[in-house]
């Protein structure tokens, strides 16, 4: 009921009269506001600022990102609205990882009431560093203490109004658990699971993983270990084995106790080296503007209960606008979300006919067609075959889009079908275009394991076995990894299809 109510109460939100959606466009975020354009621009110029400067840190070329593969951001009105959407109090924004275009929603006024409170900007900029971290070296293990570490010493970026960039700083919503009293020593960090940790061990995970992060990037300090330490890792050593790099774990606890009360520095990248990035902003249509309000709610996600209330107000907000693509895709994905199958192809249909290179029309073609089909246990050829033909023309339009790969490969299970090698080699494509989706890696490791290919299974495995946030497809990967080096493919096969249940939360 409650989620229920905090749905129906986004909608609800008033919008200032003089408030208008825009969207920021730029290579690597779209940005949707009602925030004045000269705001919105500075906003997704210093997202851009904020890639640059962490690709430049850790020496990674800026390969082209795919549009659909972008992160998009939606700005809403307060914190109120972001927690409406999360369903829950004491957020300030939350980033969800997803093939076809991860999302994050920040409120407009980002700041916090004071110095020591988590802000928007800081959780966006910490979500993005480990979107960032994951696409960059997608299959590298990173220990739980670097991943949040790293996110951290990213989040308190700061940006110069002469278009540098600073990142290093210390984040004060941490000072206490950085500067005060320690629960969670070196010798845990680096050798215990944070899956054991307690409520007071998990808050100074971030804070304790900043100080060691810090002094390794920024303090320049045993940086020849720390790659060692990766390295083993990597390499499936134990975390004990791999600790081994930095000798005496008391020695390097000293060192960081010293290093926190130094004058902590951190790095200016000048605006020469960010350069300028280019942002283009547009306002958008009636339609599309209509149904912001909707289309965010649908994003974010739906429940069974939330998902009438959000496809009635689609319905409504939609109605003037049967000709423009965004408002019908609006309509067609809360219709899906609601198991209105036939609404849903037909406001696709409307879409396509607005827009015959809308990928997200024919997407949803697809999935309202194969939502009917399996409804109607049809398994016949034609029928599948001609599904998959809205897939490939969504795949056609957009090769570097991951969704359509990701739904020819499901309509096969969807139609019990085993797939073919086009099939499998599509998925692990999408995973290639997507791999900070932990769901999307975890199925194509899978789908590895079930055709044997067990080598390229375990190192789609390895970083999820580490996972900070995931503690049941954790212990679930770890399990798989070892009966892998243990040589018992078939012993990692018949896991797959009686998983351990994840642990109670305490």
């Amino acid at each position: 009921m409650i989620r229920r109510l905090c749905a129906l109460a986004l909608l609800a939100l008033p919008t200032p009269a003089a408030a208008e959606w825009h969207e920021a466009s730029s290579a690597h975020f779209r940005v949707y506001s009602e925030q004045p354009v000269d705001r919105l621009t500075r906003f997704a110029t210093e997202l851009e600022r904020f890639d640059k400067a962490i690709r430049l840190l850790r020496g990674d070329p800026d390969k082209p990102v795919g549009k659909a593969n972008r992160v998009t951001v939606f700005v809403v009105d307060d914190t109120e609205a972001v927690q409406a959407l999360l369903g829950r109090g004491g957020v300030a924004g939350f980033y969800r990882a997803r093939a076809g275009g991860s999302l994050a929603f920040v409120p407009r006024h980002a700041g916090a009431a004071n110095a020591d409170d988590l802000d928007a900007q800081a959780i966006l900029l910490h979500e993005y560093a480990h979107h960032l971290m994951f696409s960059m070296a997608p299959n590298a293990v990173y220990p739980a203490w670097y991943i949040e570490g790293f996110a951290e010493a990213m989040a308190a970026t700061s940006f110069g109004k002469d278009g540098s960039v600073l990142i290093g700083n210390m984040p004060q919503y941490r000072a206490h658990s950085i500067m005060g009293a320690n629960p969670l020593p070196v010798r845990s960090l680096l050798l215990d699971d944070p899956s054991e940790f307690d409520a007071m061990q998990n808050q100074a995970l971030y804070g304790q993983g900043w100080l060691l992060t810090h002094y390794i990037t920024f303090g320049k300090a045993r940086q020849d270990q720390f790659g060692a330490y990766l390295l083993a890792l990597n390499r499936g050593k134990s975390p004990a084995e791999a600790a081994a790099a930095f000798g005496d774990l008391g020695k390097l606890g000293s060192e960081l106790e010293r290093y926190k009360v130094s004058r902590l520095q951190g790095l200016r990248i000048n605006p020469q080296a960010i350069g300028n990035p280019a942002v283009a902003v547009r306002a958008l249509t009636p339609g599309e503007a209509a149904t912001m309000d909707v289309r965010i709610q649908s994003k974010n996600g739906v429940s069974a209960r939330t998902a009438p209330d959000v496809y009635a107000a689609a319905r409504k907000a939609a109605a003037p606008f049967p000709k423009d693509p965004g408002a019908q895709i609006a309509l067609a994905e809360a219709a899906f979300d609601a198991d209105d199958f036939a609404a849903a192809e037909a406001a696709a249909d409307r879409a396509i006919a607005a827009d015959p290179k809308s990928i997200d029309g024919h997407v949803y073609k697809a999935k309202a067609q194969m939502a009917t089909a399996q409804r109607a246990k049809d398994e016949r050829p034609e029928t599948w075959n001609a599904i998959r033909r809205s897939i490939l023309v969504a795949n056609n339009l957009d090769p570097q889009d991951p969704e359509p790969l990701i739904l020819y490969f499901a309509s096969f299970a969807a139609a019990h079908q085993p797939p073919g090698k086009d099939a499998r080699d599509g998925l692990y494509s999408a995973f290639l275009l997507a791999p900070q989706d932990s769901g999307l890696r975890y199925a194509t490791a899978t789908m590895l394991l079930r055709t044997g290919d067990a080598a390229r299974a375990r190192t789609l495995l390895a970083p999820l076995a580490w996972q900070p946030h995931a503690a049941g497809r954790a212990k679930q990967a770890r399990a798989l990894l070892a009966r892998i080096d243990a040589g018992d493919v078939e012993g990692a096969v018949r896991l797959l299809d009686s998983p351990p249940k994840a642990p109670a939360k305490s």
